[in-house]
């Protein structure tokens, strides 16, 4: 299924039917009275945060979102039916706004999240509603009012613990491929990526977390070019960002250049990017170019505050390694989280 991450839908609400004006003609009632039934309520647009959908495909085909109105009123005081509500599913992760106003509607981080994109219009009441003892044959019936009806963006940015960065050809599929179940596209050549994975990472028999592998930047992704600027978003739900560097191909100050590039494509993207904690990795550490220049670019990197961890995506090496340094990151993060939305005690 392709991979779809925005989209521009149409919503509107049901609006409701129109109160009656009518008078009741009864064999014993001779002289009646006003028996006009309101109008139904239409019918709201909601929401929904379903997280068994992964893509925003559905809604590059579907555009158009319509509620039930609601039923005229009726005589003899029969109210009109109520327009049924639509609900929309959305994945997880979406975030929805006023095309218009560019307004945020809803951030739908839980699976099952409701919320209400178009408010439905109420029915009109019918003359019944306006008898009174000194007007006792009201003619006044009230028109249905219109439904809400709203222009908005739908902007999906996955929900992972964990994200993998760095430039093409990384390694960074090859490494989701074996921590996970995740079968993306692994070739010898850049962009073999063209849209995010997810994959489960199992820690035991009772944990996991999940990781995305982001199609690779480069330099200028942040103004939009290669794929960088497309997917850079996916990145600011991570948790924590695991930078694979590839000493395969260059040499230890061209690793050091590699990693800084990455870097600053997230600080000119988002500042907050590049204040997320990271776990710089040197990948394909089974290949003896990379094997023998490891030390010099475990000092280089050392140099500048930064531990270097080394494992080998076609071996296994290290990778367990890995899975347990990001997982107490990801642990760490979510207490402080915790503890942070904990209210302080008067």
């Amino acid at each position: 299924m392709r991979f779809l991450d925005e989209a521009r839908i149409r919503v509107t609400a049901g609006s409701g039917g129109n109160g009656c004006a009518a008078f009741l003609r009864e064999k014993y009632r001779p002289r009646g009275g006003p028996a006009g039934g309101d109008g139904g309520h239409g019918g709201d647009v909601f929401g929904i945060a379903d997280e068994g959908m992964g893509t925003l495909l559905y809604y590059s085909s579907h555009r158009q979102f319509r509620a039930k109105h609601g039923e005229n009123g009726r005589g003899k005081t029969q109210h009109g039916r109520s327009g049924d509500d639509l609900e929309l599913k959305f994945p997880t992760g979406t975030i929805v706004k006023d095309a218009v106003s560019g307004e945020l509607v809803a951030d739908l981080t839980r699976d099952g999240e409701r919320v209400l994109l178009a408010r439905a219009g109420r029915g009109g009441r019918g003359n019944a509603r306006f008898a009174t003892s000194t007007h006792q044959a009201p003619r006044r019936a009230d028109p249905g009012q219109p439904g809400e009806d709203r222009e908005l963006t739908l902007e999906l940015r996955l929900l992972a613990d964990a994200g993998l960065i760095g430039l093409p050809n990384a390694g960074k599929s090859s490494l989701l491929a074996r921590l996970s179940a995740a079968r993306p596209k692994i070739a010898d050549y850049p962009f073999t990526t063209l849209e995010p994975v997810l994959g489960v990472v199992a820690v035991d028999a009772e944990t996991s977390f999940t990781v995305a592998d982001i199609p690779g930047l480069v330099e200028r992704a942040h103004e939009g070019r290669g794929l960088g600027h497309t997917f850079l978003r996916h990145i600011r739900r991570t948790a924590v960002l695991v930078h694979l560097v590839d000493l395969s191909a260059t040499t230890v100050e061209g690793a050091l250049h590699d990693h800084r590039t990455v870097n600053d494509e997230l600080y000119k993207y988002a500042e907050d990017l590049a204040g997320k904690p990271q776990i710089t990795v040197a990948s394909k550490a089974d290949l003896p170019t990379v094997a023998e220049s490891l030390p010099a670019l475990r000092k280089a990197f050392a140099d500048r505050n930064i531990e270097l961890m080394a494992i080998s995506s076609a071996t296994g090496a290290g990778c367990r390694d890995l899975v347990m340094r990001i997982h107490a990151e990801i642990r760490t993060l979510r207490a402080a989280t915790a503890e942070a939305s904990v209210p302080a005690e008067e």
